[in-house]
């Protein structure tokens, strides 16, 4: 891992890092020393490692919690460079969709190619992070929706350090199996109106998920209207599984 810049600002550290040409960010608390626990966010699609509402809700976690948090690019987004394999399947979903296919099967799909690549990256991010001295090896939680829904369920599924996650706004129709192995706690959330992921998409995946603790959060709204108070209740959950 290098870390190319470090910034501060209202009580947080932000380092820039890379990772065997893997773009990242981690959030601490400014002057932080010793273990703590450690979110790893995983952004939407389209996005990148310093979307708003990913930093937005970082902050809170260093701030209000004291935890550390880490987002990475994934492949094709922010930092990293284009992937022309992904970019004409993403091409080919949406001229499928142009002409009368359904979108979600096409999104499952999608992303579960993409998770093969990033379930392992993530899983050496993590190594790496908890190397740092001011992270160490403290309780792992995971947050993602959408895409990072997409990409966080097998990655929860494989990543025996995450003790709690907050998944939301994916479907169960490349997540099933996975969804089956997590047994952690999970608090759900849904977009009532949600008109990228069939509500019953993300009913049958919170339905497979094999948590004896899950919460099913749903709000009206459309795919990105999760309201701001969702976050304080994340920061709660979190908080009560993490320490």
């Amino acid at each position: 891992m290098r870390f190319s810049s470090e910034t501060s600002s209202d009580g947080v550290c932000e380092q820039l890092f890379t990772l065997d040409e893997i773009p990242g960010v981690l959030w601490t608390p400014a002057g932080a020393a010793g273990t703590r626990p450690l979110i790893l966010m995983g952004h939407g699609g389209g996005r990148h490692k310093k979307a708003p509402d990913i930093v937005a809700l970082a902050r809170r976690f260093v701030t209000e919690c004291g935890f550390a948090v880490a987002a990475v690019d994934v492949p094709g987004h922010g930092d990293r460079p284009v992937d022309q394999e992904y970019d004409r399947i993403a091409a080919e979903n949406q001229a499928r969709v142009a002409a009368g296919e359904e979108l979600a099967p096409l999104v499952a799909g999608f992303q579960a190619l993409v998770a093969r690549q990033t379930v392992p990256e993530w899983r050496a991010v993590l190594d790496a992070i908890q190397a740092v001295d001011h992270v160490g090896a403290g309780p792992v939680g995971y947050w993602g929706v959408s895409l990072g829904c997409g990409l966080g369920v097998p990655f929860v599924a494989d990543e025996p350090r995450v003790r709690a996650a907050v998944l939301g706004l994916g479907g169960a129709l490349a997540a099933t199996e996975a969804a089956g192995r997590i047994t952690v706690p999970v608090e759900f959330l849904v977009q009532w109106d949600d008109e990228r992921v069939p509500r019953a998409h993300s009913l049958a995946l919170f339905d497979a998920l094999a948590s004896t603790e899950k919460t099913l959060h749903a709000n009206p709204g459309r795919h990105g209207e999760i309201p701001t108070y969702e976050l304080d209740s994340t920061l709660r959950f979190f908080t009560r599984h993490l320490g």
